[in-house]
């Protein structure tokens, strides 16, 4: 049975993508605004919902490690797994937004400012309040970064003659991001049982299956888009989610109720995932949007699964 409620709710990860993909097109197209953006912030925030909820559950009953381990979790995964494999499916990734001065290094400032806010172990609500600034701060950058751009990406001419009403995207997105929450719910459920009767530890399974259940919207829906010819987009929605993850949703987990960190135990997970940010970074700055980048960046998913594996 939970071979089955596996391939339905995956089934349901990628239709729910199809939706949000192609409804988001559609707004970017009626309002002129960049595929980029919508990636960065419509869909980067919807794809950011089951980080969020993982978190401010586990804050609220006192999990503060699970809570920021998702987060780390979440954000290694999103750019070494999601992102690698988009640079080795896109068949080609030439944005015509420079991404590194514009975007990428967006990601730089909650990023270090984390580790400097937890030296005293805690991550109050202040900090909390902070992070969660932060993300304001870019979404204010992105609004005022759209008027000075033009529509990026290859034009949908057969979505651009359909008729544009909210009430209908709304729906539709709203269904999208159903499924695809909905669907990585029951797919880490049906993953664990699976896990635990092969014999797989319990712990083992809390540390990579939500992590990786977690960051299951973002995997499908940047590889759908990237599929599409839409690597602006997916690229959209890595760096969104990383931001939101970092600020919005510890910064909405802090604020719910301070969190808790083991300095000595979440080390080397807090270290990868600044390094693979700064791989982010510097692949934008010299424009590696090329397949060897992605094994570069799947060779760092394998090291922090075998240090997993260890631990």
């Amino acid at each position: 049975m939970d071979f089955i409620v596996f391939i339905v709710s995956m089934g349901a990860l990628i239709w729910g993508a199809d939706f949000i993909i192609r409804e988001s097109e559609r707004i970017a197209l009626h309002y002129d605004i960049s595929e980029f953006i919508i990636g960065a912030t419509l869909v980067a925030l919807g794809t950011s919902l089951p980080e969020m909820a993982a978190s401010i559950a586990a804050s609220l009953k006192g999990q503060s490690d699970m809570a920021v381990a998702n987060v780390l979790g979440s954000n290694i995964m999103n750019i070494s797994l999601v992102l690698g494999l988009v640079f080795l499916v896109a068949s080609r990734i030439t944005p015509d937004r420079d991404l590194f001065f514009k975007d990428s290094a967006w990601l730089l400032f909650p990023v270090i400012i984390f580790p400097l806010m937890i030296l005293d172990g805690t991550l109050s609500r202040i900090d909390g309040f902070l992070l969660f600034a932060m993300m304001g701060a870019y979404l204010l950058f992105l609004i005022q970064s759209n008027s000075q751009e033009q529509q990026i990406g290859e034009i949908d001419e057969e979505l651009k003659k359909e008729p544009f009403g909210w009430p209908r995207s709304l729906g539709l997105l709203a269904v999208g991001f159903l499924l695809v929450v909905v669907g990585a719910d029951y797919t880490i459920e049906s993953a664990g049982n699976i896990a635990r009767n092969f014999g797989v530890s319990e712990w083992l399974i809390g540390l990579l299956l939500i992590a990786f259940g977690t960051s299951l919207p973002e995997l499908v829906v940047s590889i759908q888009a990237a599929r599409k010819g839409k690597a602006d987009m997916s690229i959209g929605n890595i760096i969104g989610s990383n931001m939101a993850n970092t600020s919005v949703v510890l910064g909405s987990a802090a604020m719910t109720r301070p969190l808790t960190i083991d300095l000595a135990a979440s080390s080397f997970d807090i270290f990868l995932m600044i390094g693979v940010t700064i791989m982010l970074v510097f692949i934008t700055a010299n424009k590696l949007y090329a397949k060897a980048a992605g094994v570069m960046l799947l060779i760092v998913m394998a090291i922090f699964l075998q240090h997993a594996l260890q631990f």
